[in-house]
C-alpha cells in the first residue's frame, strides 16, 4: 500500500447487476490503465464479492487530481455506460487520508 497520508482517496462502493460481464471487465481494465496515466494518480485497490457488491479505492495526490479524474472525458463516458448497463447502485465518497499503515505476515 505504501505511504498514503495526505492523499485524496475516492471510495467507489457499488452493486453490479451481473449483465454484460465481459463488457464490464473490459471497461474496468481500460479505466484502470487510463487512471494510471492521469497526473496525480497514486494507486488503486479493489475487491468484489460473489453477490456483486464491490469496493474500489483510488488514491490521488490531492483533491484537484481526483476532480480531474472525475471529469476526464473517457471516464465520464464509461461512468454513464455503467449507469445504463452494469450497476444497480453505487456510492462515491471522497476523503483525505490522515493515517495509513500496513501489516504483512513475514
Amino acid at each position: 500500500m505504501g505511504q498514503r497520508q495526505g492523499e485524496t482517496a475516492v471510495i467507489f462502493a457499488s452493486v453490479r447487476n451481473g449483465d454484460d460481464a465481459a463488457g464490464y471487465d473490459a471497461a474496468a481494465i481500460a479505466m484502470e490503465r487510463l487512471a494510471a496515466r492521469q497526473p496525480g494518480y497514486r494507486g488503486i485497490e479493489s475487491a468484489r464479492g460473489a453477490d456483486g457488491a464491490g469496493i474500489t479505492v483510488s488514491y490521488w495526490a490531492d483533491d484537484a487530481a481526483a476532480l480531474a479524474w472525475r471529469d476526464q472525458p473517457d471516464h465520464v463516458a464509461i461512468r454513464e455506460a455503467g449507469r445504463r448497463r452494469w450497476y444497480d447502485s453505487y456510492r462515491v465518497t471522497v476523503c483525505t487520508v490522515t493515517r495509513a499503515y500496513d501489516w504483512n505476515r513475514a
